[in-house]
């Protein structure tokens, strides 16, 4: 099946082409993507009331999390996983147990390759809200995901955060072929606050470098 423009656009984000700050250009994207100019301009338009583009002047560009923005997203993505991991625990199939740990055992030979990690990471959260067997939170877990496209960097670039989160996901999925809703939401939780913990490190980290290379500019 053909992607639609606003598909291949949110997919160009996720996958780092367009980073925030970057500006998008109907034409370019017509021509990127071989499609008419008309549904790029809607997909635009679209992507701006999504708040996924932000204007500059007359220009959209890839919008960016401020540290507001990035803590109430993990609220809502701890919330709602946390949600879809206990309603797992209560109606995954054992075939749908199966390929969750699947994943975990691929993933291990990745650690190295943290874009690739990534990926690997976004598509074993889609499995798991799958799992759920609930349609509402799923479309509400792939809004917060696509807002997750948004941040530059993955946090499973930092030192270790791999193995350990592979580790967060083996417990998670314990749990779902255990039954255990309370742990399966618990074990989510906790992942998701590590990730989010790793990533204020790292933007700490990243905003100490800049300044160092502002004053050394300077």
């Amino acid at each position: 099946m053909q992607k639609d423009a606003y598909t291949l656009i949110i997919e160009a984000i996720d996958a780092g082409i367009y980073r925030p700050g970057d500006r998008l250009v109907e034409s370019e994207l017509a021509e990127r993507f071989g499609v008419s100019r008309t549904p790029v301009r809607e997909a635009l338009q679209r992507l701006e009331t999504q708040a996924m583009l932000a204007r500059d002047g007359r220009s959209l560009i890839v919008a960016s999390l401020d540290h507001n923005q990035l803590a109430e997203l993990y609220v809502v993505r701890a919330e709602l996983e946390a949600l879809a991991a206990r309603l797992a625990a209560r109606h995954a199939t054992p075939e749908e147990v199966k390929v969750l740990n699947d994943m975990i055992a691929e993933d291990y030979a990745i650690l190295d390759q943290p874009s690739t990690l990534a990926r690997a990471n976004r598509r074993f959260h889609k499995q798991l809200h799958l799992a759920s067997h609930n349609r509402y939170l799923v479309q509400q877990l792939d809004m917060v995901h696509r807002s997750m496209a948004l941040l530059a960097t993955t946090s499973l670039a930092a030192e270790g955060r791999g193995s350990t989160a592979l580790a967060e996901h083996q417990a998670i999925v314990d749990a779902i072929a255990a039954g255990d809703a309370d742990a399966a939401g618990t074990a989510l939780r906790a992942h998701i606050s590590k990730a989010f913990e790793t990533r204020l490190k790292l933007d700490a980290r990243n905003h100490a470098v800049e300044a160092q290379v502002a004053a050394g500019a300077a």
